[in-house]
């Protein structure tokens, strides 16, 4: 197990949203255990309390814990992409259901916020040429979901 562990708090959608998770990033991804409410409670016994899931070998625990406290882009997990292709595939299929937002950055259907991040996009921020990093800076601010030849060229 790994020492910190992300705790996504979810209205009753935890399962769900591991398995659509697990579904998109594939591969080293899976649900480790399911845990359920008893008589005790709070929630309904026999209804799913805590998932706890693997995307790309990272464990998260979803938690059902009730309507009181959504999901704000005060946290965002960012997802660094190999390639166009990824960006794409990973937007459309994140994105699908939720709500698209700026510099690569989007809502999934139930309110988590994700950052889709170019492998290369820090190195053309961080170019030697203080222009060409304020341009890429400039290109990125109007994008929603980014475009890394339109990147490489600013």
């Amino acid at each position: 197990m790994q020492k910190i562990t992300p705790c996504l708090w979810y209205d009753g959608q935890a399962k769900e949203a591991a398995e659509h998770y697990i579904a998109i990033f594939g591969g080293d991804s899976r649900i480790l255990d399911i845990s359920y409410y008893g008589e005790a409670g709070p929630g309904q016994a026999g209804d799913v309390l805590t998932v706890t899931f693997s995307l790309a070998g990272q464990e998260y625990m979803g938690l059902n814990g009730g309507p009181q406290f959504p999901f704000t882009e005060a946290i965002s997990l960012a997802v660094d992409c190999a390639d166009q292709a990824e960006v794409d595939r990973l937007w459309a299929a994140l994105s699908e259901g939720g709500e698209e937002g700026q510099c690569g950055w989007l809502k999934d259907r139930y309110g988590v916020s994700w950052q889709l991040v170019p492998s290369e996009l820090p190195q053309l921020l961080t170019d030697p040429d203080p222009a060409k990093a304020e341009r890429t800076m400039k290109a990125m601010l109007s994008m929603g979901k980014l475009d890394i030849q339109a990147l490489r060229d600013a």
